[in-house]
């Protein structure tokens, strides 16, 4: 009787270790491939955003041949718009037949405005934006275990996430937080990600607390959840 008491309790323990324990997610991890190329996972679900795109497309940033090799099964891939610099039809091909997974962009937009998992509290709004010599463009709010990060790619203005309450992270050109100043108005997000820049291209950051330059590839950040 004791024995099958021990052994109950041991199998309860585990199970709640399994369930609050070993899978509670602390944190999303955002990896910079390049130009707007991220990878963000918490552990889970495996979100590619603009990428795979053509490496060294107008003389942005090129990447190793082992970055598409290492991209993870069933991932999501989601796309601001089709630029070679955001977005490769032949290496998104091939990434579908060796990784299958799902992407979306302007083809499938509404299909992507209903793209949630409730387990992780994932959404995404997606907001229609201008860029020269694109038929369409798209800026994205995701909301990942409570936290919000904006994805500008290449829009042109400001307006847009000027008009965004809080966000965590806002990844955007610099042309974007220039616009913001020369219109005398703030970013309201706790920390901004300057990308899109070419290989050789400096920018002078005089607040590191708040902005973070990503022209080093691979460069990984953390978005702590409390």
């Amino acid at each position: 009787m004791k024995f099958n008491y021990l052994k109950a309790l041991f199998i309860l323990i585990v199970v709640f270790i399994s369930k609050f324990g070993l899978a509670q997610v602390n944190e999303i991890k955002v990896k910079f491939i390049g130009n707007c190329g991220l990878y963000m996972t918490d552990g889970d679900l495996n979100i590619y955003v603009d990428f795979p795109y053509k490496s060294g497309a107008f003389n942005y940033m090129e990447y190793d041949e082992s970055e598409l090799d290492s991209i993870k099964e069933n991932s999501i891939f989601i796309f601001t718009h089709k630029h070679p610099d955001h977005y490769s039809g032949k290496n998104m091909r091939k990434t579908l037949r060796k990784k299958n997974g799902k992407k979306y962009g302007k083809w499938n937009i509404s299909k992507l405005e209903n793209l949630t998992d409730s387990t992780t509290g994932f959404s995404i709004q997606v907001f229609e934006t201008k860029h020269r010599f694109s038929f369409r463009h798209y800026s994205y709010l995701i909301t990942w275990h409570g936290k919000k990060i904006f994805l500008s790619g290449d829009t042109e203005s400001a307006d847009t996430i000027l008009k965004i309450g809080t966000i965590d992270w806002a990844f955007v050109p610099s042309w974007i937080v220039h616009d913001a100043n020369e219109k005398g108005m703030k970013i309201d997000a706790k920390m901004i990600g300057i990308y899109h820049l070419y290989p050789n291209e400096k920018v002078v950051n005089n607040s590191p607390d708040k902005i973070k330059v990503f022209d080093k590839q691979g460069e990984t950040i953390s978005i702590y959840i409390e």
